[in-house]
């Protein structure tokens, strides 16, 4: 028997409906909020993730999918959508074209990490990107659109908010970080040794027990902005608690990505184990630039559709549309002439097998029609239809005319 990969896993019946009502549900919402669909290949340049997530990345150093393909490119399945989704931006030459530009995007991502509880090889996110918006205003709003996602799916969580600074602050606090790293520099972890010389921001990250402790003491970004990230970031906490949506600052919030600067903001579930972020995102006004394109301001959020599947609150689903089905073999082709009729204007689900009346409100019931429609030898000859409400526990014959 050939099984499916470890960590890529199907998604069947009841993970099914969960999973389409989360993206109807995001959808719908990144809709009120003015973004517009779009869908980046599945494969893409390794170079781009490279340049874009950054070689200082786990993401890039251990996980990827990379291989070289028969035409000789290095390429690799991607492992997040913001990469892709700014190489569209820019090779369309948006970015030369200006203005505001809103996207959301849905889809398989792949990293090749020890599978476990809401975390697999091949993982699903929501994500959003703004483009052309150099204000806080834009960052508060893609945490609230995450929050009323949340909200509308029954999902509890608490916001976690930190600043990341820019390139006015960021060289003299990574002077400062340098230093401190270097002073307990023998009981680091070996990721965060090679940090230390690519992005040592990065080591705040670390999810290493010893390291976490260690870092506890470091000097805070948060403490050494410049004026202009301290007045964004007062302003996004003042937004924030005009809306009603409470917050933690968490001075050891970086982001698993290298891009970021400024606002960056994760929210965490405290009913899912150890791997508790829902959803994250912030500010990278510099990734557009790192891309070939034109410096643009953008910020975005990605959330992990199968961390949320269990904590997903599904509405009490109504019966819905008709079941059809025969009780006799001559009535089989016509059972399927009124079932295709049907579709035109109601969901309609046909049975192609003769069978008894039990077992026809057996199938309706399971499928969750409002109606079970039998033709049987009496009907037949009548040319009508048994109908039973399932809702209301009512039958009647009905002429198939009428039907």
């Amino acid at each position: 028997m050939i099984n499916s990969l470890r960590g890529m896993n199907d998604i069947l019946s009841e993970d099914y409906e969960r999973f389409t009502y989360f993206i109807n549900t995001a959808t719908e919402i990144a809709q009120k909020y003015g973004f517009h669909f779009i869908e980046t290949p599945l494969l893409e340049e390794t170079a781009l993730f490279k340049r874009s997530v950054g070689e200082s990345s786990d993401i890039v150093g251990k996980e990827m999918y990379q291989f070289i393909d028969k035409g000789e490119n290095d390429v690799c399945l991607r492992p997040e959508g913001t990469a892709g989704v700014v190489r569209a931006f820019v090779q369309k030459k948006l970015d030369k074209a200006g203005g505001i530009h809103r996207f959301f995007y849905h889809g398989s991502m792949f990293r090749y990490e020890r599978p476990q509880k809401g975390r697999l090889r091949q993982f699903h996110q929501f994500g959003v990107e703004s483009f052309g918006v150099d204000s806080v205003y834009e960052d508060a709003t893609m945490i609230m659109m995450v929050a009323d996602i949340l909200g509308a799916c029954g999902i509890g969580y608490r916001l976690q908010l930190n600043s990341l600074g820019d390139s006015n602050c960021m060289p003299q606090y990574r002077d400062s970080l340098v230093s401190f790293i270097q002073s307990c520099e023998d009981k680091i972890c070996e990721d965060c040794q090679r940090r230390k010389s690519t992005n040592p921001i990065r080591v705040l990250d670390c999810k290493n027990p010893t390291c976490r402790d260690l870092y506890t003491n470091a000097p805070k970004l948060i403490n050494n902005l410049c004026s202009t990230c301290q007045d964004d970031f007062d302003t996004l906490k003042k937004i924030l608690d005009n809306n009603d949506i409470a917050y933690e600052i968490d001075t050891n919030l970086v982001r698993g990505l290298d891009y970021y600067s400024k606002t960056a903001f994760e929210f965490v579930s405290d009913n899912i184990g150890s791997q508790s972020a829902i959803a994250g995102g912030g500010r990278y006004d510099r990734l557009v630039e790192f891309l070939d394109g034109r410096p643009t301001p953008a910020v975005g959020f990605a959330m992990g559709i199968e961390r949320l599947m269990e904590l997903i609150v599904m509405p009490e689903t109504a019966r819905e549309g008709y079941y059809i089905g025969a009780m006799d073999e001559e009535a089989v082709d016509l059972v399927v002439s009124l079932a295709q009729k049907k579709r035109k204007t109601d969901k309609t689900t046909i049975d192609y097998k003769a069978k008894n009346l039990k077992n026809h409100l057996k199938a309706a019931d399971k499928a969750n029609a409002e109606f079970c429609c039998v033709i049987g030898e009496n009907e037949l000859k009548e040319a009508s239809i048994w109908v039973k409400d399932l809702k209301n526990k009512t039958e009647s014959t009905i002429a198939l005319k009428d039907f």
